[in-house]
């Protein structure tokens, strides 16, 4: 039996059953860590499942590009690394600019990105936007496309690499709760629902409860939960390929296989943490309907079926907290991914289990620091 089975320990313990802590357990796991994942509800339950499933290095925080690079080149062979595609296709995502305006400063995004190294990011005039995307609106002047970019099955995914860290050795708990959290002797007690679970080294990755876990270990932090929202309508005649985003206005906007449209871009609605429930605002959500309907003639008549939203955390400066304590050893953090941590799964797990393998590494991550958001006196979760 496994270590981390009946009676042993693991190495690392990982709490949050997302697509983050599911990667950080299996690319652990790969450098042959002994892993338990302790989740709350299931995996894929909360913001990884129920996400528009946008696979995008485009638009994003000049912080993130070089993560987003790197996950994005594992999203390219993800079915050779986790057995299962995922759902992912490649087909793009265009940033539309609505005005002249905003394309200018698209421009000089662009610029600045090449100025970097980064090339992913190509400004595009009126008549490869009409190429790309042939039902957008005649007053749009041009845009971005990132053309590795696309998209993904949420849920798919989230469980595919949980089965195959699973596969590799990692154990993953459902409907344990954490309820606190103490390091004494170098090593860490997780006191759970289940009872408690002992490792050298733990990884936060709960998401929009992972400002709970920080502060068990003296690490508050001014996360906010939120509620992220997403329709999807009746099934379409075919008109689009790649994903399509706004900037000036919340959208994000997926034509799938059988038709359907899925939509989303921001608008958020209510969440309750403590009972799992979300409350949609339908007003925002009429809104993005506005959106579309201005931006996508062709969507002029389309009925919207469904409505959703999950709930996810997110930080003051809309980047996510990634790497290591800075008041406890063997503490990791890997949460606040601010809606749009789903294409940054796979390579934050990459990154995660580097760090605790070697102490460091070669992507940069010094602007995820948790410390960003401390200024009191360093304290302790030791024991005494």
């Amino acid at each position: 039996m496994s270590a981390t089975g009946a009676g042993g320990q693991p190495d690392v313990i990982v709490i949050g059953g997302g697509i983050h802590g599911c990667s950080s357990a299996l690319h652990c796991a790969m450098r042959g860590m002994r892993v338990l994942v302790l989740e709350k509800d299931y995996p894929g339950r909360h913001a990884s499942g129920v996400n528009a499933g946008g696979v995008r290095q485009l638009a994003r925080d000049f912080a993130e590009v070089p993560l987003s690079v790197l996950s994005m080149a594992l999203w390219h062979r993800i079915a050779e690394l986790v057995d299962d595609d995922c759902g992912f296709t490649s087909d793009g995502q265009v940033l539309v600019a609505e005005t002249e305006e905003e394309l200018t400063g698209f421009r000089e995004r662009v610029r600045k990105l090449n100025d970097l190294g980064f090339t992913h990011e190509e400004l595009i005039d009126v008549t490869e936007l009409r190429r790309l995307v042939p039902a957008v609106s005649d007053s749009c002047p041009g845009g971005i496309v990132s053309r590795q970019d696309g998209a993904a099955v949420p849920f798919r995914a989230t469980q595919a690499i949980r089965r195959k860290a699973e596969t590799l050795g990692a154990r993953v708990l459902e409907g344990v709760r954490v309820e606190t959290l103490a390091r004494r002797d170098g090593v860490w007690t997780v006191a759970t629902s289940a009872g408690a679970f002992q490792a050298p080294v733990v990884v936060n990755a709960a998401g929009a409860w992972a400002g709970r876990i920080a502060a068990m270990a003296g690490e508050p932090v001014p996360l906010k939960v939120i509620a992220p929202m997403l329709m999807i309508t009746e099934r379409r005649p075919h008109f689009i390929e790649p994903v399509v985003i706004l900037r000036g206005r919340k959208l994000s906007f997926k034509q799938f296989a059988n038709g359907t449209v899925l939509i989303g871009g921001g608008h958020e609605g209510r969440p309750n943490p403590d009972t799992n429930e979300t409350i949609l605002d339908w007003a925002k959500l009429a809104e993005s309907a506005q959106t579309v309907w201005e931006v996508f003639p062709v969507m002029r008549g389309a009925s919207i079926m469904r409505a959703w939203a999950g709930i996810e955390a997110s930080m003051p400066d809309h980047i996510p907290v990634i790497g290591p304590s800075a008041r406890n050893d063997g503490l990791y953090h890997q949460f606040g991914f601010s809606a749009h941590g789903f294409q940054l799964g796979p390579g934050t797990g990459a990154v995660m289990a580097e760090l605790i393998a070697t102490g460091a590494t070669n992507t940069p991550i010094d602007a995820f620091r948790i410390g960003r958001f401390q200024h009191d006196p360093p304290q302790s979760a030791a024991a005494p």
